[in-house]
């Protein structure tokens, strides 16, 4: 039986490079698992990898969108299925790594086929959440569809906007779509978790935010400026940036969000992927043992 290894942690925790040795090792490619490293534009605020990481392994899934394409993780879902039904008759195992919860779920469970919301549809419901403000689509979304409403994280505008959508564009509950039944995979799945004490990943997280700095973040986000509206720009590292470049932070005061933002994100992914009791738990530095780990399951 084929399988795919999972590589999961939080951001920051050093799956990059464990990943590029395991692939070596294996003689493997990568996915990547990564919502944000999707986007061409957003390579040092996604730390995506660079051109000689690139070259030593072969990578999918990193820079083939541009910043104003529709994605999702169904998308996601079915392009990935597709690709590893074509990548498995070369290979015996494939590496699959990155910190996007929904999307790793979607690869090793599956997600509701809910429908693909249409250009007219979604840009209507941002406009009225740009003019009426998401309490009024809080309120709308509780008369619609209550089931959904009452376990709905009600400040998570993009999640209320996605939901409505569906409503109004089927007629049906979005509720009615979430049947959360897992799909059975035609491959085996291994998966490895990194995690290092808060402390140190804390350190790691905020030395890593001023390397990107030093690496010209900065001009990278007033490159992107001009495109802040898009969903792929709602991400941490450019919404910081762009409050500076709106004159209502300092710079300094950006850097700090942003490495307070990160390190927030980083509790939500652990959070996660600690619900999963199917990942094995190592230090980033555990190499040797992660790789005996492997080739006895392998």
């Amino acid at each position: 039986m084929p399988t795919l290894i999972v590589l999961v942690g939080p951001t920051g925790v050093g799956k990059t490079e464990l990943s590029l040795s395991l692939a070596e090792e294996l003689n493997t490619c990568i996915i990547s698992a990564d919502s944000r490293q999707l986007y061409a534009d957003l390579k040092i605020g996604t730390a995506a990898p660079t051109t000689s990481q690139l070259s030593r392994v072969k990578h999918y899934f990193v820079g083939t969108l541009s910043l104003t394409d529709y994605y999702s993780a169904a998308q996601y879902e079915a392009e990935v299925m597709q690709l590893l039904d074509s990548l498995f008759s070369s290979h015996h195992t494939i590496l699959l790594t990155g910190g996007s919860m929904m999307y790793i779920d979607a690869v090793c469970s599956g997600i509701d086929d809910i429908p693909t919301v249409d250009t007219e549809t979604r840009q209507l419901m941002r406009h009225r959440y740009e003019t009426e403000g998401l309490e009024q689509l809080c309120s709308e979304l509780r008369l619609l569809d209550p089931e959904y409403y009452r376990i709905a994280d009600l400040k998570n505008a993009k999640r209320i906007v996605h939901a409505l959508e569906i409503c109004y564009m089927t007629g049906r509950t979005y509720t009615s779509f979430r049947t959360q039944t897992k799909k059975q995979r035609p491959f085996d799945i291994v998966k490895i978790g990194l995690k290092r004490d808060r402390e140190e990943l804390y350190e790691r997280i905020n030395r890593r935010v001023d390397q990107m700095m030093t690496d010209g973040l900065l001009t990278e986000a007033q490159q992107v400026y001009p495109y802040r509206q898009s969903n792929s720009l709602n991400t941490v590292g450019y919404k910081e940036l762009f409050k500076y470049l709106d004159g209502e932070w300092t710079l300094d005061f950006a850097v700090e969000k942003i490495k307070q933002n990160s390190r927030i994100y980083s509790r939500k992914q652990m959070t996660w992927f600690k619900r999963d009791p199917d990942i094995r738990w190592f230090h980033p530095d555990e190499t040797t043992a992660i790789k005996q780990y492997l080739h006895s399951v392998l």
